[in-house]
């Protein structure tokens, strides 16, 4: 049998093994390993290598091997990331469209398309046709011999009209541990979801003022007074809050970092601000006390790159509302005649100590140069033109 028979047959669907729960897909290099679920093609786990340590930023929901009636997909399988097509709640319906929460990229599943092993590549090509609104999806999982990242592609073919695409990842921080450091590019526009995120009457409590904005994750007002810092997690713990934040105008290239400062390493992805204008940051720690999050739902920071607005669904993000008055983009317009690509580049890598927290990150040939506040320079190999591909 050909080397190319051979991985073709490991990643038959009647073949694949459960991992977490789930029936997935795995891709392996020499740093990294990652596996996607098979129902609603959800990145995680992915073990990353530094040097000899292993290291797995990516959250697995605690009820995943659960027997779980009535649940659900999106919760069912909840861990790592996930495509969401379109992106959000998705309570309101669309010009006859209802769609579920985070759409069915995040549901559905997914159809193998192929698997190449080739040099220094190795990747995966799924497939998804929607049906709520018509289209066909492809995504690319690729890993690179030599990278601590997994790049993410999302072909979108056949549909036309407004769409709030978005990427969900969720990171876990160790229990007892002290925490970490979150940035991002420099913020154009902050603000506090406008809605109520949580009811208290369900069993949700939220802690930051709502609707409140600001210019920095350092300074963001809180319900009963004061101010959080949004970039020490974990924090606040017992409640459940979500803000948004969009890079400065004008850029072609941006970024989320979580520096896991006892572990010794950090986590970052990177997009294009033109095609994912904002991130939103779910920080869930124990505020849900309904099933199946039971108040054990804990440590979990979520760094969702997005064009939405906030985690509201279709309707409100193609609908005129105060963040694209500012001339934030919250959807994207698909064409049945030009496919719609959206990359994203997500990564690990080892920081020395004192490396605190991430001011910069720069793109340099043959990789990207990240900056930490103390003067700290980490390069990392990598193919950031991934962004602009496809």
């Amino acid at each position: 049998m050909q080397a190319a028979d051979r991985l073709k047959e490991n990643f038959h669907p009647m073949k694949l093994p459960i991992i977490a729960g789930q029936p997935s897909w795995v891709l392996r290099s020499d740093q990294v390993e990652a596996a996607v679920t098979r129902t609603g093609g959800h990145l995680g786990p992915v073990k990353f290598r530094l040097g000899r340590r292993v290291v797995r930023p990516f959250h697995v929901a605690p009820w995943a091997e659960e027997a779980t009636p009535g649940l659900p997909n999106i919760l069912r399988v909840l861990r790592g990331d996930f495509f969401c097509l379109p992106f959000g709640g998705n309570g309101t319906p669309w010009k006859g469209e209802r769609h579920p929460a985070h759409g069915q990229t995040a549901n559905a599943v997914w159809q193998f398309l192929g698997a190449e092993d080739e040099g220094e590549t190795r990747s995966l090509d799924l497939g998804l046709n929607t049906t709520i609104r018509q289209a066909r999806i492809e995504k690319l999982i690729q890993l690179r011999q030599g990278h601590t990242a997994v790049y993410c592609r999302h072909v979108i073919r056949g549909a036309a009209g407004p769409m709030n695409p978005g990427h969900h990842a969720m990171l876990e921080f160790p229990a007892g541990g002290s925490g970490g450091r979150i940035s991002t590019s420099p913020i154009g526009f902050g603000q506090v979801y406008p809605g109520q995120f949580e009811d208290p009457a369900q069993g949700g409590y939220s802690s930051l003022k709502r609707g409140a904005e600001f210019r920095a994750l350092d300074r963001v007002p809180l319900a009963a007074g004061g101010f959080a810092d949004l970039t020490r997690y974990p924090a606040r713990e017992g409640f459940e809050d979500l803000v948004m934040v969009s890079a400065k105008p004008g850029g072609d290239f941006a970024w989320s970092a979580a520096v896991f400062s006892e572990e010794g390493y950090v986590w970052f992805s990177l997009k294009d601000p033109r095609v994912l204008a904002s991130t939103v940051l779910w920080h869930s720690h124990g505020g849900r006390h309904y099933p199946p999050w039971n108040g054990r739902h804990r440590r979990v920071l979520a760094l969702e790159e997005v064009t939405s607005h906030f985690h509201d669904g279709l309707a409100e993000s193609a609908a005129k509302n105060p963040v694209n008055a500012r001339g934030i983009p919250t959807a994207i317009r698909l064409s049945p005649r030009r496919p719609t690509v959206v990359n994203v580049i997500m990564g690990v890598a080892a920081v020395p100590k004192g490396f605190d927290v991430v001011k910069t990150i720069e793109r340099k040939d043959g990789g990207i140069l990240l900056r930490g506040s103390a003067g700290h320079r980490v390069p990392v190999p990598l193919d950031w033109k991934f962004l602009y591909g496809g």
